[in-house]
């Protein structure tokens, strides 16, 4: 997540500046070619191109609403795994007792049932965290070689490569005790099989009378909210924007951008001997506004891809393991995460 009120003229550049070459270029041969030959099939009229633009523009918008409403709703999702492992870490620290037990346990043997299960929870969060990380086949990362090569400079220098990724090995291996992180960590869904270990850990309590029935069933609520976090993370994870208009909006801005200079060294030329060359800047200038509003929604619509514009789910995590940590009173909690060249991840 870019967290600077504006992007500097610098970052946008690197983020469009390769298109604006090919633009140019594009909108200058035009130019030459009409000087030299003053073809007729280069004089185009405005108003059919003015016209494809109109139904790009909206179509364009219509995209990028989709890819933000993505995007919100992931930002939301967060948002209530948040409040839901806060309201985790305070039930378990508030039922987990011997209130109703047969056998007095001891405040260190109480203590161990309450941090073993606030624990896992934060080894859940940083597993899922890590689950959401694993590219899919629509993703930027695994396309053509040259966006696959630019995005992965991109995650490198703007998105998780800011924070070398050893953070989920190293929480799984510090949160989950050694039996449990060799068997969970073989699973293909380790974050749900996690959930399913705190269940059974309640069943336990309750057979050992650490709690009653009505705080096993109102612990299990809480559990099955972390599923529905989960699987409402995975929806957009696993379900791309329709690919038809993921795509087909590329496809419309290359047919206008590849006609406007076609028809602006029309318009142009009536403004005299070197109007034609004038063309060139208004070229590159209305094409590139097309394209950014293109990029903009084409990277907004995978809010789990590991780039600047992602969610931030590391600092979600950390403050989460910061608040469950302190309800244990532990000492030595680390600090929260600190944004990297204007991104928080």
């Amino acid at each position: 997540m870019y967290i600077q009120k504006n992007f500097s003229l610098i970052r946008i550049l690197r983020f469009s500046g390769g298109h604006i070459l090919w633009i140019t270029a594009w909108s200058t041969f035009v130019a030459v070619i009409h000087e030299l030959t003053h073809s007729p099939w280069l004089h185009i009229p405005w108003l059919p191109v003015s016209i494809i633009g109109t139904a790009v523009a909206f179509y364009v918008g219509f995209k990028n609403n989709q890819a933000y409403d993505r995007l919100w709703e992931a930002r939301k999702i967060w948002g209530s795994i948040v409040n839901s492992s806060r309201a985790w870490g305070a039930a378990v620290k508030g039922f987990v007792g011997n209130q109703f037990t047969d056998e007095n346990y001891s405040e260190e043997e109480i203590y161990h049932f309450r941090k073993k299960m606030i624990h896992r929870h934060i080894a859940w969060l940083y597993t899922l965290r890590n689950q959401l990380l694993i590219p899919t086949s629509w993703e930027h990362i695994n396309q053509g070689k040259h966006v696959a090569r630019a995005t992965k400079k991109r995650r490198e220098a703007l998105g998780v490569g800011l924070f070398k990724d050893g953070i989920t090995e190293q929480e799984l291996r510090e949160f989950l005790p050694p039996d449990e992180y060799d068997r969970l960590i073989n699973y293909k869904n380790t974050a749900t099989q996690i959930i399913d270990q705190q269940a059974q850990d309640l069943s336990c309590l309750r057979e050992r009378k650490l709690i009653d029935d009505f705080r096993h069933m109102e612990l299990q609520k809480i559990l099955y909210d972390f599923y529905v976090h989960q699987g409402k993370a995975e929806r957009i994870k696993k379900f791309p924007l329709p690919r038809q208009y993921g795509s087909m909006s590329f496809v419309f801005v290359g047919i206008f951008i590849f006609l406007l200079p076609l028809a602006l060294v029309t318009e142009f030329h009536k403004l005299g001997d070197y109007g034609a060359w004038l063309s060139i800047p208004f070229s590159v200038l209305v094409a590139w506004v097309y394209l950014m509003m293109e990029l903009v929604g084409d990277y907004s619509e995978n809010p789990f891809e590991g780039l600047g514009n992602d969610i931030p789910m590391l600092s979600l995590c950390r403050v989460i393991e910061i608040d469950l940590r302190q309800m244990l009173d532990e000492e030595n909690i680390p600090g929260p995460i600190e944004a990297v060249n204007g991104v928080l991840m």
